[in-house]
């Protein structure tokens, strides 16, 4: 789960971090209250969207009067953000950041994330803050340092100091950014968070050390854990498809593809995808629908790939263990009749009860190509869609 800058940034004040002091606005009137009441005379107008690259889209602008903060506010508000990370359609801007101006004198980056080789926390910092840490990865990696925690011990302070250090930091920076990291993993760890990245951080004129900006992405199978890190969920930031999918318990994933899947287990989908895409297609989906998916589940399922203007095709793909093949088979027949199916459709069934389910489809009197395995059935779909183009 994903949540906005302002959202992070103050969860991380409870744990220490240091973060500039903002308000949140709805409106450009909201907007001018928060920067009064903030003071000061200079403030920073943030559009709060799930997305980064907002300052190259225009979504943050530096205000040095009340009537400058009014009009940035009222120009974000309502504005359609297009960023690298939103994809061409974008997103709606429909709340702003008010924040306190900053004397920045260095940009750094600093994050932490779960690194599944080692499977510890790692923390990852960086002299080129302000820059996507990817685009630092691609063109000057010796420039990112890592320092992995052993989860036995937690973060110790000479893992920070070594961070700080790597940042060319010294004197009071040094004791600044050492109680910096050591809150920033505080607030990760006991949040089950799976990153947390600062992009800049900055060090001001007067040796502070600050996040300035602010991201955070939350394990959803530990919002059980976190009630009031699960009320800042923002749906309107969420693909209304994949919202769809959760409330039946569903695994979906929208992609650019134009061949729909719908597979039992991750690692079948995962490879399901992989050899469409060996076969020259391309997949419009991710679509788990367990192990133990019943008929309305499998139907709901049909429904969302369908839901996609962007699918083609389809490709049913069950290994029928705990899901019963039957059971797909009555889902997808009642799903293609109620959504009144209009696209080719194959269907690869194996395992319990196979022989059943093969019946169903073939009795149903709807076009479903049958298929005798994986490979069958992605090159089938492939030529399928290619012969409807």
């Amino acid at each position: 789960m994903n949540i906005h800058e302002y959202q992070a940034k103050g969860l991380m004040r409870k744990f220490g971090v240091a973060v500039p002091r903002g308000a949140v606005a709805y409106t450009a009137e909201e907007a001018e209250a928060a920067a009064r009441d903030l003071g000061g005379s200079v403030w920073v107008v943030k559009a709060q969207i799930h997305a980064g690259g907002r300052g190259k889209a225009g979504g943050v602008k530096v205000a040095k009067s009340m009537s400058d903060v009014r009009d940035a506010a009222t120009k974000m508000l309502g504005m359609t953000l297009v960023t690298h990370q939103t994809g061409p359609a974008g997103k709606e801007v429909k709340r702003v950041y008010i924040e306190e101006g900053c004397d920045i004198k260095r940009e750094l980056y600093l994050g932490m994330l779960i690194d599944r080789a080692t499977s510890r926390v790692t923390c990852m910092a960086s002299t080129e803050g302000g820059t996507e840490i990817e685009e630092v990865a691609a063109k000057t990696p010796e420039k990112i340092l890592k320092v992995d925690i052993d989860p036995a011990t937690g973060i110790m302070p000479h893992h920070a100091r070594r961070i700080a250090f790597g940042l060319g930091l010294e004197g009071p920076q040094v004791g600044a950014a050492t109680k910096f990291i050591i809150a920033m993993y505080k607030a990760f760890t006991e949040l089950d968070a799976s990153i947390v990245e600062i992009n800049p951080l900055v060090v001001t004129g007067s040796g502070e050390v600050i996040a300035l900006d602010a991201k955070m992405n939350f394990d959803d199978n530990a919002l059980y854990r976190h009630k009031d890190v699960a009320e800042l969920r923002d749906e309107d930031e969420e693909d209304p498809a994949e919202l769809e999918a959760a409330r039946h318990d569903l695994n979906y994933i929208k992609l650019d593809g134009n061949i729909g899947c719908m597979v039992n287990g991750a690692g079948l989908a995962m490879a399901t995808m992989d050899i469409i895409k060996l076969y020259g297609g391309e997949p419009a989906n991710f679509l788990d629908v367990g192990g133990g998916a019943t008929k309305d589940r499998v139907t709901t399922a049909f429904k969302l790939i369908l839901s996609d203007a962007n699918v083609e095709g389809i490709l049913v793909n069950i290994f029928g263990g705990i899901m019963r093949c039957d059971v797909i088979a009555e889902g997808v027949v009642a799903a293609a009749r109620e959504v009144s199916l209009h696209v080719p459709l194959v269907v690869r069934l194996e395992g319990t009860n196979v022989e059943l389910g093969k019946k169903i489809l073939r009795e149903s009197g709807l076009p479903i190509v049958s298929a005798d395995n994986l490979a069958d059935a992605a090159e089938k779909i492939v030529n399928a869609v290619r012969e409807v183009a």
